[in-house]
């Protein structure tokens, strides 16, 4: 049964389930924007297709807030505010090792290889790379392991993973990018808790939680 985080008339959020596609993909489980139609389809007795826009993804190891958008004025403006980074995202993930700083502002410029589905982080500018940053921050740390808070100033794809892996941390179970060993599921322990912006019609502060990850080891 989907979770849902957030509804109005205008936008929806569901927590996405760690293993989940966002959108439909051949050979792959129900995704979340299935689930979510159907839960919009039940509730409100609509006889017809029910709209809902894709505003942005989660890769599909990583769980956590989705944003839908139920109307196309909604999912207008939400895209602009997304390009615009007026939308502010926040992760926790649990890492390898211990990062260099209690908190701190990383900067690296990401080059992805579609072929191998891998993001490669530079610490200087390099050619058809994008520059990507993050903020961090220690919440605790447990058996050789450290768990993160991350507030994403850019939304590059595998960023938060390509980025800590190249500080040496990481993230727990995410063996392509260096993690010592995989969890039996195929998650990894990185998650989307908190979506933050204005709303788009009504104008008002709206904030999306997640439960987090403070409980996974």
């Amino acid at each position: 049964m989907v979770k849902i985080l957030f509804e109005d008339n205008h936008l929806i959020s569901a927590h996405k389930k760690s293993g989940q596609t966002v959108q439909p993909e051949p050979h792959k489980p129900i995704s979340l924007e299935e689930e979510v139609k159907a839960y919009l389809k039940e509730k409100y007795q609509k006889p017809g297709e029910v709209f809902l826009g894709v505003i942005h993804r989660l890769d599909m190891p990583v769980s956590g807030v989705v944003l839908f958008a139920r109307t196309t004025k909604a999912l207008t403006r939400m895209n602009e505010m997304f390009h615009d980074r007026e939308v502010k995202k926040f992760y926790e993930v649990w890492v390898e090792n211990v990062p260099p700083k209690d908190s701190d502002l990383i900067t690296h410029w990401l080059r992805r290889d579609e072929h191998k589905n891998f993001t490669k982080a530079f610490t200087s500018e390099v050619k058809q790379a994008d520059k990507a940053m993050l903020k961090y921050q220690i919440i605790k740390r447990i058996a050789g392991l450290t768990l993160l808070r991350i507030e994403l100033l850019t939304g590059r794809k595998h960023q938060i993973r390509a980025q800590l892996s190249a500080i040496g941390c990481p993230i727990a179970g995410d063996l392509k990018y260096g993690a010592r060993k995989a969890f039996t599921d195929g998650s990894i322990a990185l998650q989307s808790v908190e979506l933050s912006f204005v709303h788009p019609v009504k104008k008002e502060p709206v904030s999306i939680k997640s439960s987090g990850l403070n409980q996974l080891f």
